[in-house]
């Protein structure tokens, strides 16, 4: 049993002093590490930590900053292993994942260390010839940054190194189902050299995040979430005139053409949904797919399903781990039922995996169901789970329209031969991210976020470290007169 404080202004707090939870391995069903559940006061000692360290940080050189930032990339990348066990072992996503996602956080940090010293303003001309106007890109100061459960490190770094590279200081809180990874990263980041007070890190349940949106000392939220957690934050930064930046859940379309290559999507419409046990927000949980091939797809997929090996996350022969905790599985659970009373056609999965290795972990077998309709609830929440609908579809139009009637709009995906097609429907579908043959690919350059309710506000690429900074603008009269507006 592990056992963490909080980390305020370089140091970890004492685990004994105050209210402490337990996290628990989805996989094993034992409690493996006891954490600090962070109070409103010391929620602000965190914030003052930070707003003590801030001036110093904004105040260093782009390149210097730049410089700690490539430190903790390559810190990063030595340990990224290790760092990959403990989050497999807190949320249950298979090591082969985690791993991945620890060198991609090493990318994201070296990508915007690239941008800590040209954080470039403008000069804009001016009717009076004689005004010399400028802007400065500035930090907001002290931001706070709450990530979800489903990959800590990965949402994490999609924000905090864009805040850091702005001059920002943060607080962070990580959702308490997963908390782990987080305060390993911090001891990771001392020893590439961050100053203290530049990362804060307060675990704890909701309790803890309403304290952070609530503190003054915060100048910013970055939020990564469920859409009702979302908007209860957005109504009370919007009560205290805070930005914030939401990326939320999603109910996103991947549509099949009859032309095709249905050995490609079927493969990318396996890993939209069950990769990661189909908990990320851009699952790609309703397949499109048109008449003409429906038939060939279903068996292919049911097919495959079957072949996806469930096992013990850490084992590098699995190919799909657990559900990352206990309240998830039952809502999962509970969603594949509504769906079976609704009457959608269920062709793989549907139940509780079990079997050697498998019973005391929260496994839920690859799940299908087919001739689902768009107005069953299946099709319209996000369920966050390893659960695929398939929706029939017969034209090109009827395919937009259904993948266009969500309340969500965070990712789209199209698989066609036809260029002219994909040309067409991107401009149409309502998204913030649409690929085309292919599905979940990520890159540190490209900006990622949604539409309606999947959030707003974007992060990666050059547009999330826009998302750190306020824009200043700077005029200066040389003519060496001053207009008298009382003059007659």
């Amino acid at each position: 049993m592990r056992d963490y404080g909080l980390f305020i202004d370089g140091a970890f707090t004492d685990p004994a002093d105050g209210p402490v939870f337990e996290t628990v391995n989805p996989y094993s069903g034992r409690a493996w590490a006891r954490l600090r559940s962070a109070a409103p006061n010391e929620v602000g000692d965190a914030v003052a930590a930070a707003q003590r360290a801030q001036p110093k940080w904004a105040a260093l050189n782009g390149a210097t900053r730049a410089g700690i930032m490539h430190r903790i990339a390559d810190v990063l990348s030595q340990n990224g292993d290790d760092l990959a066990v403990i989050e497999s072992t807190d949320n249950g996503k298979i090591i082969r994942e985690t791993r991945g996602q620890m060198q991609f956080a090493a990318r994201l940090f070296r990508f915007f260390a690239g941008y800590a010293d040209k954080l470039y303003g403008q000069t804009i001309p001016m009717d009076q010839t004689t005004l010399f106007d400028y802007t400065l890109r500035e930090p907001f100061g002290v931001v706070g940054l709450i990530t979800a459960w489903n990959s800590p490190i990965t949402l994490l770094c999609n924000k905090l190194p864009a805040a850091l590279a702005a001059g920002n200081c943060v607080v962070v809180k990580p959702s308490e189902h997963a908390s782990v990874s987080t305060l390993e990263l911090c001891k990771l980041m001392q020893k590439a050299g961050l100053p203290d007070g530049v990362v804060n890190v307060v675990t704890g349940a909701g309790e803890t995040g309403a304290a952070m949106v609530d503190h003054p000392g915060l100048s910013k939220i970055s939020f990564t979430g469920s859409p009702g957690i979302g908007a209860r934050i957005a109504a009370r930064a919007g009560e205290l005139l805070k930005p914030v930046s939401l990326e939320l859940g999603g109910k996103s379309p991947n549509i099949i053409f009859d032309d095709a290559d249905l050995e490609a999507a079927t493969t990318g419409a396996l890993a939209g949904i069950f990769a990661a046990t189909g908990q990320t927000c851009v699952a790609g949980s309703r397949l499109l797919v048109q008449r003409a091939v429906h038939e060939k797809v279903v068996t292919r997929l049911v097919e495959r399903a079957a072949q996806i090996r469930l096992g013990d996350p850490l084992d590098e022969g699995s190919d799909m781990g657990t559900v990352a905790n206990a309240p998830q599985f039952d809502r999962i659970m509970a969603s594949i039922q509504a769906a079976r009373d609704a009457g959608a056609k269920l062709v793989a999965g549907g139940e509780r995996a079990t079997g050697p290795g498998l019973d005391s972990g929260l496994f839920i077998k690859p799940t299908i169901f087919d001739e689902v309709t768009n107005q069953m609830p299946i099709a319209r929440e996000e369920i966050f789970g390893p659960v695929l609908s398939i929706i029939p579809f017969e034209t090109e139009e009827e395919a937009v329209a259904i993948a266009n009637d969500t309340p969500f709009g965070l990712a789209s995906g199209i698989w066609t031969a036809d260029l002219n097609r994909s040309m067409r429907l991107v401009p149409q579908l309502k998204s913030g991210v649409v690929w085309v043959n292919t599905y979940r690919v990520v890159a540190a350059q490209a900006p990622f976020g949604g539409m309606k309710e999947s959030g707003y506000g974007r992060e990666r690429g050059e547009q999330g470290l826009w998302e750190f900074t306020q824009t200043k603008n700077v005029m200066i009269d040389w003519s060496g007169t001053t207009k008298d507006p009382f003059a007659r």
